[in-house]
Protein backbone atom coordinates (compact mmCIF):
# COMPACT_ATOMS: atom_id res chain seq x y z
CA UNK A 1 0.00 0.00 0.00
CA UNK A 2 1.83 3.62 -0.94
CA UNK A 3 2.11 6.30 1.44
CA UNK A 4 1.57 9.86 -0.22
CA UNK A 5 3.35 12.45 2.13
CA UNK A 6 1.33 15.70 2.76
CA UNK A 7 4.08 18.76 2.48
CA UNK A 8 1.82 20.46 4.90
CA UNK A 9 1.97 18.06 7.42
CA UNK A 10 3.11 19.46 10.68
CA UNK A 11 3.77 17.44 14.64
CA UNK A 12 4.22 18.44 17.69
CA UNK A 13 6.27 16.07 20.16
CA UNK A 14 5.96 17.25 24.12
CA UNK A 15 7.55 14.40 26.53
CA UNK A 16 7.81 14.36 30.37
CA UNK A 17 11.68 13.37 30.08
CA UNK A 18 12.15 16.98 28.78
CA UNK A 19 12.75 19.38 31.88
CA UNK A 20 13.59 22.90 30.56
CA UNK A 21 14.75 23.76 34.21
CA UNK A 22 17.18 20.88 33.91
CA UNK A 23 18.70 22.45 30.79
CA UNK A 24 18.79 25.94 33.32
CA UNK A 25 20.38 24.16 36.12
CA UNK A 26 22.87 22.44 33.87
CA UNK A 27 23.95 25.82 32.41
CA UNK A 28 24.60 27.40 35.69
CA UNK A 29 26.61 24.39 36.05
CA UNK A 30 28.89 25.38 33.56
CA UNK A 31 28.70 29.09 34.83
CA UNK A 32 30.40 28.06 37.44
CA UNK A 33 32.99 25.75 36.20
CA UNK A 34 33.41 28.19 33.25
CA UNK A 35 32.48 26.31 30.79
CA UNK A 36 31.59 27.88 27.72
CA UNK A 37 31.48 31.30 28.87
CA UNK A 38 32.49 34.42 26.90
CA UNK A 39 32.26 37.17 29.07
CA UNK A 40 33.79 38.05 32.79
CA UNK A 41 31.39 39.78 35.53
CA UNK A 42 33.98 41.43 37.99
CA UNK A 43 32.64 42.98 41.05
CA UNK A 44 34.66 44.00 44.10
CA UNK A 45 37.62 41.13 44.10
CA UNK A 46 35.70 38.24 42.61
CA UNK A 47 35.22 37.23 38.88
CA UNK A 48 32.34 35.78 37.64
CA UNK A 49 32.51 33.91 34.10
CA UNK A 50 28.91 34.23 32.43
CA UNK A 51 27.28 33.32 29.07
CA UNK A 52 26.10 36.64 27.56
CA UNK A 53 22.97 35.15 25.65
CA UNK A 54 21.72 34.20 29.50
CA UNK A 55 22.62 37.26 30.90
CA UNK A 56 20.64 39.80 27.21
CA UNK A 57 17.44 36.81 28.09
CA UNK A 58 17.07 38.03 31.20
CA UNK A 59 18.53 41.57 31.73
CA UNK A 60 17.31 44.71 29.65
CA UNK A 61 20.66 45.89 31.04
CA UNK A 62 22.97 43.49 29.61
CA UNK A 63 20.88 43.30 26.39
CA UNK A 64 21.91 47.13 26.15
CA UNK A 65 24.87 47.09 26.96
CA UNK A 66 26.07 43.88 24.78
CA UNK A 67 24.03 44.16 21.95
CA UNK A 68 24.50 48.10 21.29
CA UNK A 69 27.50 50.37 21.03
CA UNK A 70 28.76 50.31 24.15
CA UNK A 71 32.12 49.67 24.98
CA UNK A 72 31.63 46.69 26.76
CA UNK A 73 30.05 44.96 24.07
CA UNK A 74 33.92 44.18 23.14
CA UNK A 75 35.19 43.37 26.20
CA UNK A 76 36.30 39.88 27.74
CA UNK A 77 35.74 41.20 31.02
CA UNK A 78 33.25 43.98 32.27
CA UNK A 79 33.37 45.68 36.38
CA UNK A 80 30.52 46.31 37.85
CA UNK A 81 30.24 48.71 40.26
CA UNK A 82 27.18 49.26 43.13
CA UNK A 83 26.63 45.80 43.35
CA UNK A 84 27.70 42.97 46.09
CA UNK A 85 29.61 39.63 45.49
CA UNK A 86 26.66 38.21 47.51
CA UNK A 87 23.86 40.18 45.46
CA UNK A 88 25.34 39.10 42.25
CA UNK A 89 25.91 35.50 43.33
CA UNK A 90 22.04 35.36 43.87
CA UNK A 91 21.00 37.40 40.80
CA UNK A 92 23.14 34.88 38.70
CA UNK A 93 21.38 32.13 39.72
CA UNK A 94 18.59 33.73 39.71
CA UNK A 95 18.60 33.90 36.16
CA UNK A 96 19.91 30.88 35.40
CA UNK A 97 18.03 28.86 37.26
CA UNK A 98 14.82 31.03 38.33
CA UNK A 99 14.96 30.50 41.84
CA UNK A 100 16.66 32.39 44.60
CA UNK A 101 17.28 32.08 48.05
CA UNK A 102 16.22 35.17 49.71
CA UNK A 103 16.72 35.92 53.76
CA UNK A 104 16.24 38.85 55.73
CA UNK A 105 19.57 39.61 56.05
CA UNK A 106 20.15 39.56 52.13
CA UNK A 107 16.86 40.53 50.58
CA UNK A 108 17.61 44.59 50.07
CA UNK A 109 21.17 43.88 48.32
CA UNK A 110 19.86 41.62 46.24
CA UNK A 111 16.89 44.21 45.33
CA UNK A 112 18.96 46.80 44.72
CA UNK A 113 21.33 44.52 42.30
CA UNK A 114 17.86 43.36 40.68
CA UNK A 115 16.92 47.18 40.44
CA UNK A 116 20.40 48.23 38.86
CA UNK A 117 20.74 45.35 36.66
CA UNK A 118 17.11 45.41 35.54
CA UNK A 119 15.67 41.90 36.61
CA UNK A 120 12.20 43.10 37.50
CA UNK A 121 11.37 39.56 38.17
CA UNK A 122 13.69 39.22 40.56
CA UNK A 123 13.14 42.34 41.92
CA UNK A 124 8.88 41.45 42.04
CA UNK A 125 10.08 38.14 44.37
CA UNK A 126 12.31 40.75 46.88
CA UNK A 127 9.42 42.73 47.34
CA UNK A 128 6.92 39.56 47.84
CA UNK A 129 9.35 38.52 50.02
CA UNK A 130 9.92 41.85 51.87
CA UNK A 131 5.97 42.22 52.55
CA UNK A 132 5.79 39.06 54.24
CA UNK A 133 8.43 40.18 56.30
CA UNK A 134 7.29 43.58 57.36
CA UNK A 135 7.46 43.58 61.60
CA UNK A 136 7.39 46.43 64.42
CA UNK A 137 11.24 45.47 64.35
CA UNK A 138 12.17 46.50 60.67
CA UNK A 139 8.90 49.05 59.66
CA UNK A 140 11.51 51.82 60.04
CA UNK A 141 14.26 50.91 57.96
CA UNK A 142 12.14 49.35 55.39
CA UNK A 143 10.06 52.79 54.75
CA UNK A 144 13.37 54.24 54.41
CA UNK A 145 14.40 51.61 51.55
CA UNK A 146 11.13 51.43 49.90
CA UNK A 147 10.91 55.61 49.86
CA UNK A 148 14.39 55.24 48.18
CA UNK A 149 13.29 52.68 45.17
CA UNK A 150 9.47 54.16 45.34
CA UNK A 151 8.29 50.73 46.38
CA UNK A 152 4.68 52.04 47.08
CA UNK A 153 2.46 48.96 48.35
CA UNK A 154 5.44 48.67 50.44
CA UNK A 155 5.90 52.01 51.81
CA UNK A 156 2.20 51.88 52.73
CA UNK A 157 2.45 48.71 54.20
CA UNK A 158 4.81 50.03 56.65
CA UNK A 159 3.51 53.36 57.18
CA UNK A 160 -0.04 51.70 58.12
CA UNK A 161 1.88 49.60 60.69
CA UNK A 162 3.75 52.82 62.21
CA UNK A 163 1.15 54.49 62.61
CA UNK A 164 -1.46 52.44 64.44
CA UNK A 165 0.94 50.47 66.60
CA UNK A 166 3.67 53.72 66.92
CA UNK A 167 4.09 52.92 70.53
CA UNK A 168 5.18 49.39 70.04
CA UNK A 169 7.59 50.88 67.24
CA UNK A 170 9.60 52.96 69.27
CA UNK A 171 10.17 50.23 72.05
CA UNK A 172 12.41 48.56 69.14
CA UNK A 173 16.01 48.56 68.92
CA UNK A 174 15.57 50.47 65.15
CA UNK A 175 13.89 53.57 66.93
CA UNK A 176 16.71 54.13 69.17
CA UNK A 177 18.95 54.01 66.56
CA UNK A 178 17.32 56.31 64.28
CA UNK A 179 19.52 59.96 63.43
CA UNK A 180 17.85 62.88 64.79
CA UNK A 181 16.23 64.18 61.91
CA UNK A 182 14.36 60.67 61.56
CA UNK A 183 13.21 60.91 64.77
CA UNK A 184 12.15 64.75 64.53
CA UNK A 185 10.07 64.06 61.20
CA UNK A 186 8.48 61.37 62.60
CA UNK A 187 7.31 63.61 65.60
CA UNK A 188 6.16 66.06 63.36
CA UNK A 189 4.11 63.97 61.70
CA UNK A 190 0.38 64.56 61.62
CA UNK A 191 -0.88 60.61 60.78
CA UNK A 192 0.36 59.49 63.85
CA UNK A 193 -2.91 58.00 65.87
CA UNK A 194 -1.89 58.40 69.15
CA UNK A 195 -2.23 60.64 72.01
CA UNK A 196 0.67 62.83 72.39
CA UNK A 197 2.12 61.28 75.37
CA UNK A 198 3.09 58.73 73.70
CA UNK A 199 5.45 61.05 71.64
CA UNK A 200 6.71 62.43 74.73
CA UNK A 201 7.56 59.15 76.36
CA UNK A 202 9.09 58.08 72.59
CA UNK A 203 11.13 61.18 72.46
CA UNK A 204 12.69 60.96 75.95
CA UNK A 205 13.06 57.40 75.56
CA UNK A 206 15.23 58.18 72.53
CA UNK A 207 17.60 61.09 74.28
CA UNK A 208 18.01 58.68 77.20
CA UNK A 209 19.41 56.06 75.44
CA UNK A 210 22.24 58.19 74.48
CA UNK A 211 22.20 60.73 77.32
CA UNK A 212 25.37 62.13 77.11
CA UNK A 213 25.37 62.80 73.01
CA UNK A 214 21.72 63.34 72.72
CA UNK A 215 20.56 65.93 75.12
CA UNK A 216 21.42 68.73 73.06
CA UNK A 217 18.86 67.99 70.86
CA UNK A 218 16.50 67.53 73.68
CA UNK A 219 14.87 71.26 72.55
CA UNK A 220 14.58 70.38 69.27
CA UNK A 221 12.73 67.61 69.75
CA UNK A 222 10.33 68.84 72.42
CA UNK A 223 9.27 71.61 70.20
CA UNK A 224 7.77 69.87 67.85
CA UNK A 225 5.39 68.32 70.45
CA UNK A 226 2.11 69.77 71.61
CA UNK A 227 3.45 70.23 75.59
CA UNK A 228 0.52 72.60 76.57
CA UNK A 229 -2.01 69.73 75.32
CA UNK A 230 -0.32 66.97 77.85
CA UNK A 231 -2.37 65.65 80.85
CA UNK A 232 -0.90 67.48 83.84
CA UNK A 233 0.02 64.86 85.82
CA UNK A 234 1.97 62.88 82.94
CA UNK A 235 3.46 66.78 82.18
CA UNK A 236 4.37 67.18 85.93
CA UNK A 237 5.77 63.48 86.35
CA UNK A 238 7.50 63.25 83.19
CA UNK A 239 8.54 66.42 82.34
CA UNK A 240 8.98 68.21 85.51
CA UNK A 241 11.18 65.58 87.20
CA UNK A 242 13.48 64.24 83.89
CA UNK A 243 16.88 65.72 84.96
CA UNK A 244 18.23 66.07 81.28
CA UNK A 245 15.18 68.80 80.78
CA UNK A 246 15.84 70.76 83.66
CA UNK A 247 19.32 70.84 82.91
CA UNK A 248 18.18 72.41 79.24
CA UNK A 249 18.16 75.88 78.89
CA UNK A 250 16.13 75.52 75.06
CA UNK A 251 13.30 73.50 77.49
CA UNK A 252 12.56 75.80 79.78
CA UNK A 253 10.52 78.36 77.44
CA UNK A 254 8.74 75.07 76.27
CA UNK A 255 7.86 74.31 79.51
CA UNK A 256 6.84 77.79 80.58
CA UNK A 257 4.75 78.10 77.54
CA UNK A 258 3.02 74.61 78.69
CA UNK A 259 2.10 76.23 82.14
CA UNK A 260 0.71 79.13 80.95
CA UNK A 261 -1.37 77.82 78.47
CA UNK A 262 -2.98 75.88 81.40
CA UNK A 263 -3.58 78.99 83.08
CA UNK A 264 -3.87 81.56 80.82
CA UNK A 265 -5.90 78.87 77.84
CA UNK A 266 -6.23 79.93 74.71
CA UNK A 267 -4.35 83.45 74.80
CA UNK A 268 -1.01 81.33 74.69
CA UNK A 269 -0.92 80.26 70.92
CA UNK A 270 1.64 78.52 68.98
CA UNK A 271 1.64 75.26 66.76
CA UNK A 272 2.01 73.64 70.21
CA UNK A 273 -1.35 74.62 71.48
CA UNK A 274 -3.38 73.11 67.94
CA UNK A 275 -4.34 68.92 68.35
CA UNK A 276 -3.25 67.11 65.80
CA UNK A 277 -5.49 66.02 63.07
CA UNK A 278 -5.39 62.05 64.33
CA UNK A 279 -5.81 62.81 67.97
CA UNK A 280 -8.92 62.29 67.98
CA UNK A 281 -9.56 66.17 68.69
CA UNK A 282 -9.97 69.35 67.48
CA UNK A 283 -10.79 72.89 67.38
CA UNK A 284 -14.56 73.91 66.62
CA UNK A 285 -16.25 77.22 66.16
CA UNK A 286 -19.06 77.33 68.82
CA UNK A 287 -22.60 80.06 67.78
CA UNK A 288 -24.76 80.50 70.47
CA UNK A 289 -28.23 81.93 70.58
CA UNK A 290 -28.93 85.05 68.49
CA UNK A 291 -31.58 86.70 66.50
CA UNK A 292 -33.30 85.80 63.25
CA UNK A 293 -33.16 87.17 60.21
CA UNK A 294 -35.65 89.82 61.00
CA UNK A 295 -34.47 90.28 64.60
CA UNK A 296 -38.23 89.06 65.20
CA UNK A 297 -37.50 85.53 66.97
CA UNK A 298 -34.68 84.62 69.03
CA UNK A 299 -32.84 81.34 69.14
CA UNK A 300 -31.27 79.88 72.63
CA UNK A 301 -29.98 77.12 70.39
CA UNK A 302 -26.33 76.34 70.50
CA UNK A 303 -24.44 74.74 67.48
CA UNK A 304 -20.61 73.65 66.91
CA UNK A 305 -19.07 73.13 63.49
CA UNK A 306 -16.91 70.04 62.84
CA UNK A 307 -14.00 71.10 61.56
CA UNK A 308 -13.36 67.14 59.25
CA UNK A 309 -17.07 67.19 58.05
CA UNK A 310 -17.67 70.60 57.85
CA UNK A 311 -20.98 70.44 59.37
CA UNK A 312 -22.83 72.05 62.00
CA UNK A 313 -23.70 69.93 64.98
CA UNK A 314 -26.11 70.73 67.45
CA UNK A 315 -25.58 71.19 71.21
CA UNK A 316 -27.50 71.97 74.52
CA UNK A 317 -29.20 75.36 73.83
CA UNK A 318 -28.00 78.19 76.16
CA UNK A 319 -30.46 79.03 78.85
CA UNK A 320 -33.27 81.38 78.55
CA UNK A 321 -33.47 83.80 75.52
CA UNK A 322 -30.69 85.78 75.20
CA UNK A 323 -30.21 89.30 73.12
CA UNK A 324 -27.20 91.96 73.21
CA UNK A 325 -25.22 89.60 75.64
CA UNK A 326 -21.27 88.81 75.91
CA UNK A 327 -19.70 85.66 75.27
CA UNK A 328 -16.40 84.12 75.65
CA UNK A 329 -13.71 81.16 76.05
CA UNK A 330 -11.73 80.51 78.70
CA UNK A 331 -10.15 77.20 79.77
CA UNK A 332 -11.91 75.73 76.70
CA UNK A 333 -15.10 76.57 78.52
CA UNK A 334 -17.94 79.04 77.47
CA UNK A 335 -19.06 82.41 79.03
CA UNK A 336 -22.11 84.55 78.35
CA UNK A 337 -23.06 87.38 80.71
CA UNK A 338 -25.73 90.39 80.73
CA UNK A 339 -28.16 91.07 77.52
CA UNK A 340 -31.36 92.63 77.75
CA UNK A 341 -32.61 94.09 79.72
CA UNK A 342 -29.55 95.05 82.70
CA UNK A 343 -29.23 91.19 83.15
CA UNK A 344 -26.57 90.42 85.62
CA UNK A 345 -26.17 86.70 85.33
CA UNK A 346 -23.55 84.90 83.90
CA UNK A 347 -23.74 81.27 82.33
CA UNK A 348 -20.56 78.89 82.07
CA UNK A 349 -20.74 75.93 79.34
CA UNK A 350 -18.88 73.40 80.60
CA UNK A 351 -17.62 71.69 77.48
CA UNK A 352 -16.63 67.90 79.22
CA UNK A 353 -20.18 68.13 80.57
CA UNK A 354 -21.66 69.46 77.77
CA UNK A 355 -23.56 71.31 80.22
CA UNK A 356 -24.82 75.11 80.90
CA UNK A 357 -24.49 76.03 84.75
CA UNK A 358 -24.72 79.57 86.27
CA UNK A 359 -21.79 81.17 87.93
CA UNK A 360 -21.34 84.62 90.14
CA UNK A 361 -23.15 87.26 88.44
CA UNK A 362 -22.07 90.55 87.26
CA UNK A 363 -22.31 93.38 89.99
CA UNK A 364 -23.83 95.75 87.34
CA UNK A 365 -26.64 94.77 84.67
CA UNK A 366 -25.57 95.39 81.07
CA UNK A 367 -26.40 94.68 77.53
CA UNK A 368 -24.14 96.02 74.43
CA UNK A 369 -20.96 94.65 76.48
CA UNK A 370 -17.99 92.84 75.29
CA UNK A 371 -16.41 90.13 77.55
CA UNK A 372 -13.25 88.63 77.28
CA UNK A 373 -10.32 86.63 78.58
CA UNK A 374 -7.19 87.89 79.68
CA UNK A 375 -4.45 86.51 81.91
CA UNK A 376 -6.62 83.54 82.85
CA UNK A 377 -9.44 85.89 84.34
CA UNK A 378 -12.32 87.18 82.66
CA UNK A 379 -12.82 91.43 81.49
CA UNK A 380 -16.79 92.26 80.96
CA UNK A 381 -16.09 95.85 79.53
CA UNK A 382 -18.62 98.91 78.72
CA UNK A 383 -22.04 98.70 77.51
CA UNK A 384 -25.56 100.41 78.02
CA UNK A 385 -27.72 99.95 81.51
CA UNK A 386 -30.88 101.74 78.98
CA UNK A 387 -29.63 105.03 80.10
CA UNK A 388 -26.29 105.79 79.94
CA UNK A 389 -23.05 104.25 78.18
CA UNK A 390 -21.08 102.34 80.96
CA UNK A 391 -17.55 102.90 81.66
CA UNK A 392 -17.21 100.61 84.16
CA UNK A 393 -15.34 97.35 83.77
CA UNK A 394 -15.71 93.71 85.76
CA UNK A 395 -12.83 91.05 86.12
CA UNK A 396 -13.84 87.55 87.22
CA UNK A 397 -11.71 84.66 89.02
CA UNK A 398 -12.87 81.25 88.29
CA UNK A 399 -10.92 80.12 91.58
CA UNK A 400 -13.41 82.68 93.76
CA UNK A 401 -16.70 82.56 91.40
CA UNK A 402 -16.83 86.45 91.99
CA UNK A 403 -16.82 89.59 89.70
CA UNK A 404 -14.30 92.56 91.14
CA UNK A 405 -14.34 96.76 89.89
CA UNK A 406 -10.84 97.52 88.22
CA UNK A 407 -9.82 100.83 86.62
CA UNK A 408 -13.02 102.10 84.43
CA UNK A 409 -13.03 102.95 80.42
CA UNK A 410 -11.47 106.52 79.57
CA UNK A 411 -14.30 107.07 77.83
CA UNK A 412 -17.45 105.27 78.01
CA UNK A 413 -18.52 103.30 75.40
CA UNK A 414 -21.03 100.53 74.26
CA UNK A 415 -20.88 97.76 70.98
CA UNK A 416 -17.74 98.44 70.86
CA UNK A 417 -14.92 96.09 69.30
CA UNK A 418 -12.78 94.09 72.51
CA UNK A 419 -9.90 91.82 71.90
CA UNK A 420 -7.04 90.88 74.53
CA UNK A 421 -3.54 91.00 72.97
CA UNK A 422 0.15 90.18 74.18
CA UNK A 423 -1.24 90.99 77.91
CA UNK A 424 -3.24 93.64 77.30
CA UNK A 425 -6.93 94.98 76.25
CA UNK A 426 -7.87 96.96 73.52
CA UNK A 427 -11.00 98.49 73.45
CA UNK A 428 -11.69 99.82 69.51
CA UNK A 429 -14.33 102.53 68.70
CA UNK A 430 -17.93 102.27 69.97
CA UNK A 431 -21.03 104.35 70.38
CA UNK A 432 -20.75 106.99 72.72
CA UNK A 433 -24.35 108.30 72.28
CA UNK A 434 -27.66 107.25 70.09
CA UNK A 435 -26.28 108.96 67.00
CA UNK A 436 -22.42 109.70 68.05
CA UNK A 437 -19.38 106.91 67.44
CA UNK A 438 -15.65 107.18 68.34
CA UNK A 439 -12.51 105.90 67.21
CA UNK A 440 -10.66 105.99 69.50
CA UNK A 441 -8.68 102.60 70.67
CA UNK A 442 -8.44 102.28 74.68
CA UNK A 443 -5.65 99.75 76.00
CA UNK A 444 -5.71 98.97 79.46
CA UNK A 445 -2.72 97.08 81.25
CA UNK A 446 -3.28 94.59 83.77
CA UNK A 447 -0.42 94.86 85.83
CA UNK A 448 -0.93 98.51 86.74
CA UNK A 449 -4.96 98.58 86.24
CA UNK A 450 -4.39 101.49 83.83
CA UNK A 451 -6.12 102.50 80.94
CA UNK A 452 -4.57 104.80 77.98
CA UNK A 453 -5.13 106.03 74.85
CA UNK A 454 -3.48 104.18 71.48
CA UNK A 455 -3.67 105.50 68.35
CA UNK A 456 -6.58 106.26 66.85
CA UNK A 457 -8.17 103.43 64.15
CA UNK A 458 -9.60 104.46 60.51
CA UNK A 459 -13.03 103.97 61.45
CA UNK A 460 -15.86 104.98 64.19
CA UNK A 461 -18.28 102.93 64.03
CA UNK A 462 -20.43 100.21 66.30
CA UNK A 463 -21.72 97.18 66.33
CA UNK A 464 -17.90 95.84 65.85
CA UNK A 465 -16.76 92.46 67.11
CA UNK A 466 -12.86 91.35 66.72
CA UNK A 467 -10.31 88.77 67.48
CA UNK A 468 -6.50 88.64 68.39
CA UNK A 469 -3.92 85.94 66.21
CA UNK A 470 -0.45 86.20 66.15
CA UNK A 471 0.05 89.88 68.16
CA UNK A 472 -2.35 91.01 66.06
CA UNK A 473 -6.11 92.15 66.10
CA UNK A 474 -8.77 91.65 63.45
CA UNK A 475 -11.76 93.68 63.31
CA UNK A 476 -14.91 93.33 61.29
CA UNK A 477 -18.51 94.70 61.43
CA UNK A 478 -20.01 98.21 61.64
CA UNK A 479 -22.00 97.80 58.32
CA UNK A 480 -18.30 98.27 56.64
CA UNK A 481 -17.46 95.82 53.77
CA UNK A 482 -13.67 95.39 55.07
CA UNK A 483 -11.66 93.38 57.58
CA UNK A 484 -8.78 95.94 59.41
CA UNK A 485 -6.20 94.95 61.27
CA UNK A 486 -4.04 96.03 64.11
CA UNK A 487 -0.50 94.49 65.03
CA UNK A 488 0.03 95.14 68.24
CA UNK A 489 3.61 95.23 67.75
CA UNK A 490 4.42 98.05 65.26
CA UNK A 491 0.99 99.65 66.58
CA UNK A 492 0.00 100.22 62.79
CA UNK A 493 -3.22 99.54 61.12
CA UNK A 494 -4.04 98.11 57.84
CA UNK A 495 -6.79 96.69 55.25
CA UNK A 496 -6.29 93.12 55.22
CA UNK A 497 -9.18 91.99 53.16
CA UNK A 498 -12.47 93.12 51.10
CA UNK A 499 -15.68 91.45 52.17
CA UNK A 500 -18.30 90.75 49.48
CA UNK A 501 -20.81 92.82 51.72
CA UNK A 502 -21.35 95.40 53.96
CA UNK A 503 -22.04 94.01 57.89
CA UNK A 504 -22.98 94.43 61.34
CA UNK A 505 -23.27 92.35 64.67
CA UNK A 506 -21.09 89.52 62.89
CA UNK A 507 -19.49 87.20 64.51
CA UNK A 508 -15.49 86.81 64.64
CA UNK A 509 -13.46 83.70 65.59
CA UNK A 510 -10.24 82.12 65.09
CA UNK A 511 -10.05 78.45 64.21
CA UNK A 512 -7.02 76.49 62.97
CA UNK A 513 -5.10 79.65 62.34
CA UNK A 514 -7.60 81.76 60.24
CA UNK A 515 -10.21 84.55 61.55
CA UNK A 516 -13.76 83.62 60.42
CA UNK A 517 -16.60 86.07 59.99
CA UNK A 518 -19.89 84.19 60.85
CA UNK A 519 -23.40 85.84 60.13
CA UNK A 520 -24.32 89.88 60.71
CA UNK A 521 -26.65 92.15 59.54
CA UNK A 522 -26.24 93.91 55.93
CA UNK A 523 -26.94 97.62 54.97
CA UNK A 524 -30.71 96.23 54.57
CA UNK A 525 -31.49 95.23 58.36
CA UNK A 526 -31.29 91.84 56.92
CA UNK A 527 -29.49 88.71 58.46
CA UNK A 528 -27.46 86.52 56.65
CA UNK A 529 -25.92 83.10 56.85
CA UNK A 530 -22.49 83.56 54.84
CA UNK A 531 -19.42 82.66 57.03
CA UNK A 532 -15.39 83.58 55.44
CA UNK A 533 -12.33 82.93 56.20
CA UNK A 534 -9.21 85.15 55.97
CA UNK A 535 -5.58 83.44 55.73
CA UNK A 536 -2.97 85.60 57.70
CA UNK A 537 -0.27 83.23 55.76
CA UNK A 538 -1.73 83.56 52.06
CA UNK A 539 -3.83 86.98 52.23
CA UNK A 540 -6.99 84.98 50.87
CA UNK A 541 -10.49 85.56 51.88
CA UNK A 542 -12.83 82.12 51.29
CA UNK A 543 -16.47 81.66 51.59
CA UNK A 544 -16.96 78.92 54.03
CA UNK A 545 -19.73 76.63 55.06
CA UNK A 546 -22.81 78.88 55.86
CA UNK A 547 -24.42 78.89 59.09
CA UNK A 548 -27.54 76.79 59.52
CA UNK A 549 -30.03 79.76 59.55
CA UNK A 550 -29.15 83.65 58.94
CA UNK A 551 -28.20 85.13 62.12
CA UNK A 552 -27.44 88.43 63.63
CA UNK A 553 -26.24 89.76 67.32
CA UNK A 554 -24.88 85.82 68.52
CA UNK A 555 -21.83 84.83 69.94
CA UNK A 556 -18.93 82.69 69.08
CA UNK A 557 -16.51 81.20 69.98
CA UNK A 558 -13.35 78.36 69.35
CA UNK A 559 -12.59 75.30 71.89
CA UNK A 560 -11.24 72.29 71.54
CA UNK A 561 -13.59 68.91 71.70
CA UNK A 562 -13.06 65.36 71.00
CA UNK A 563 -14.45 64.35 67.29
CA UNK A 564 -15.96 61.64 69.05
CA UNK A 565 -18.22 63.75 71.88
CA UNK A 566 -20.53 65.57 69.31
Amino acid sequence: MGFEADVNLKMSFRTSSYQPEHILQQLNVFRKSGTFTDVVLQVEKQDFPCHRAVLCASSKYFRTMFMGQLRESGQSVVRLNEVSDVALEHLLDFVYEGRVQLQEENVETVFQAADLLDVPALSRACLDFLQECVSHLNCLGLMEFAKHYSLQPLLEQCQNLLYQDFKIVTKQDEFLELPVERVVELLDSEKLQVQEEVLVEAALLWVHHQGSKRKAVLGKLLERLRLPLLDPVFFTNMLEADELIQESHDCRKLLQEARLYRLYGREISSDRTKPRRQSGWAEMIVVVVGCDKNRISRFALTETLDPTSRTWLTSVSAPGYKYEFAVCELHNDIYLSGGQLNSTQVWRFIAQLNQWVSVGSLLKGRWRHKMTSLCGKLYAVGGYDGEQRLSSMECYSVFENVWKPVAPLLLPVSSAALASCSGKLYVISGAVSEDCNTSMVQCYDPVKDQWMYMMSCPFSQRSLNAVSLNDSIYVAGGLMDVLYCYNTKVKSWSKVAELPMRLENCELAVCDGKVYILGGRDEFEAATDRTWAFDPLSGQLTEETPLTHSLSNHGCVTITQHLQHK
